[in-house]
């Protein structure tokens, strides 16, 4: 009896988290925090499972696609870029999903970098 009900249990609390798991596809408005002011953008993911694909636009206003991941409650994607120098510059954006809200930080030029996002609403 005692395995019966812990096998229900396991299996309840396994559902549950199932149905709970995070989608956060959709347009959102993300801000990044830089030494010259926040810089204010749209973005938008489309989650398919753990699959993650990240449309942004760039400063020069050129589209940008990523791919990353969001398992549970974090989230990663991968920007590569060409500098001015002609160099490839590479950023890894990372975050925690809070609801309609996302928090994280990447590296630019060896220096943290904190962002926000907010999910448009409908």
């Amino acid at each position: 009896m005692k395995k019966l009900f812990s096998l229900s249990l396991a299996v309840l609390l396994a559902a549950a988290v199932v149905l709970a798991a995070v989608n956060i596809t959709g347009e959102w408005e993300m801000t990044v925090k830089t030494p010259q002011g926040d810089r204010v953008r749209p973005i938008t993911f489309t989650q398919d499972g753990e699959k993650l694909t990240v449309k942004s636009t760039g400063r020069n206003g050129q589209e940008m696609v990523s791919e990353g991941t969001v398992k549970g409650n974090d989230i990663e994607w991968t920007v590569v870029r060409t500098a001015p120098d002609g160099s490839e510059m590479k950023m890894v954006y990372k975050g925690k999903i809070e609801g309609d809200k996302i928090t994280g930080t990447f590296e630019m030029r060896g220096q943290p970098v904190e962002w926000t996002a907010v999910k448009k609403a409908k």
